[in-house]
């Protein structure tokens, strides 16, 4: 029998529930999605810093990264070698819209395979590529496996989770991002030795998570909520005993049956999300998005190996720096795991922001000051600069990170949840592709004041997490609406039509 971590009052302190075995095993498995995104965007900064890699394919940068005298903030600045990295989200933007459809209609599980096959399928035409349009291609099918994987994935885990446990257990899928990056960093670092396939191997590898994703979620169980959309009631009760580790699960059912008998009378729950009860949690999950793009994260992720060489750590050091902020990305998401559910989503994106705040604007004023066209920093200064990018990496592998994917899948009912969601993801692909297109031409009209473009925007979304985003820690995913945003100072007025007696803080 699956070992069992009893919760008291499980639920959210309203439906009786415990932490089983099975739900932990059903979410590690799951978040293998994560390892898919995070090895791709690990593995993609390494690669585009390969000199085999861009001898093949893009030899403009190759000549130009060995010029003497070559600008440092400029040598990657390359629209096509930009286009290989953010071709997958640009990808995976219209797939999770296909993707938010198949999770209604074929369930939560099943659009995981079909993300770990798109995802596999991908892998083998960039490994095996033979020119720019195969390698093209090849990314396309990755972003169509991230954009299934990214919607399937966290409203799997928030919908078979506990609302006790929802906030740890659905960070698995942030955790699992951090930990294939830093596996990336590490093959990379490995595989750069390598002539002349060390490329070939390291974009290759990214097949492993798909097929554990892949031939693990043939072993788990459906959502319950998944199945009793689908009109699978007797399997959905049987689902709900075993997630939750007990037999007396008639209410939490019955609540199930009446959010999805709610849902179905939604017949375009696309337009249902431009009414005005739903502009709060689809502002929030958009701007939280927006947000968890503008810290710069991926700039770092995507592109750390090209920016520590940019300040003249050498090859070899800069991706052994890379595997360095990948390690301390794994090790501080743990602290979102164990502190979600017990400090509060807020609190911890507050804080976060503080932190990232300093980081990225002692970078900034360092590199300004010391990082010329086309001199060398000083290495003391260059591993100071490291230091704080790991502070930065830090605060946002707890908070904006993380929780960036976990409000979204928890805020939305039942009836706009997968449109919703989807909204969310595609505007974070949406973002994430305009950061990888356009960073190397921004860094090299920008230089280091990039960095204070990047503070900028964190003093904002420090700022919306103070005064507009409600605390879900604990509420039931399907009670959302009455107990957080009918109950928030600023956002009850979008519920006025039926709005409850008094209205508390966020």
């Amino acid at each position: 029998m699956a070992p069992q971590i009893a919760a008291a009052n499980g639920g959210g302190g309203d439906f009786p529930a415990k932490l089983t075995g099975q739900v932990i095993l059903c979410s590690i498995i799951a978040a293998f999605g994560g390892l898919m995104f995070g090895y791709d965007i690990g593995i993609s900064g390494g690669v585009t810093s390969m000199d085999d890699f861009l001898l093949k394919f893009f030899r403009s940068v190759y000549e130009k990264k060995h010029r003497a005298r070559e600008n440092n903030y400029c040598k990657y600045d390359n629209q096509l070698l930009q286009l290989f990295t953010s071709s997958l989200y640009l990808s995976a933007v219209l797939c999770s819209w296909i993707a938010s459809i198949c999770c209604k209609k074929f369930g939560r599980k099943r659009t995981m395979q079909m993300a770990a096959a798109f995802f596999f399928v991908g892998v083998v035409l960039n490994a095996a590529a033979a020119n720019i349009y195969m390698l093209i291609v090849g990314r396309v099918l990755l972003g169509a496996g991230v954009g299934f994987g990214n919607q399937a994935v966290p409203l799997f885990i928030s919908e078979i989770a506990p609302a006790k446990y929802r906030g740890g257990l659905n960070v698995c899928f942030q955790l699992m991002i951090t930990i294939g990056i830093l596996i990336a960093n590490l093959v990379n670092y490995f595989t750069a030795s390598l002539h002349p396939y060390g490329w070939r191997i390291s974009l290759g590898l990214a097949a492993i998570p798909a097929i554990f994703l892949g031939v693990g979620s043939i072993f788990i169980v459906e959502t319950p909520t998944s199945l009793i959309e689908r009109g699978h009631k007797e399997d959905g009760m049987r689902a709900l005993k075993i997630t939750r580790g007990v037999d007396d699960v008639a209410r939490e059912f019955e609540e199930i049956v009446g959010a999805t008998e709610a849902a179905a009378k939604i017949e375009t729950p696309f337009k249902n999300l431009t009414k005005k009860s739903s502009f709060p949690q689809v502002f929030c999950a958009m701007v939280l998005q927006v947000f968890q793009q503008l810290t710069g994260i991926n700039v770092i992720m995507f592109y750390a190996p090209v920016l520590f060489q940019t300040m003249g750590l050498g090859a070899d050091a800069s991706l052994l720096s890379a595997v360095l902020t990948g390690g301390i990305n794994v090790a501080a998401t743990f602290v979102a795991v164990f502190g979600v559910d017990k400090f509060g989503r807020r609190k911890l994106l507050i804080q976060a922001a503080v932190q990232m705040l300093i980081a990225q604007v002692v970078v900034g004023s360092i590199l300004a000051h010391y990082l010329k066209a086309t001199n060398v920093i000083p290495k003391p200064l260059a591993y100071i600069v490291l230091c704080f990018i790991c502070v930065f990496v830090m605060g946002f592998a707890w908070s904006w990170g993380p929780l960036g994917w976990l409000i979204p899948s928890e805020i939305f009912p039942l009836e706009t949840r997968s449109a919703g969601f989807f909204v969310a993801v595609s505007t974070n692909m949406i973002f994430t592709f305009l950061i990888a297109q356009v960073f190397l031409t921004m860094l090299c009209q920008m230089r280091a004041a990039i960095f204070f473009f990047f503070a900028f925007w964190i003093v904002l979304m420090g700022s919306f997490a103070v005064f507009l985003l409600p605390e879900t820690k604990g509420i039931p995913i399907d009670e959302m609406n009455e107990r957080v945003w009918k109950k928030h100072w600023f956002w009850h007025r979008f519920f006025d039509s039926d709005r409850v007696n008094g209205v508390a803080q966020a």
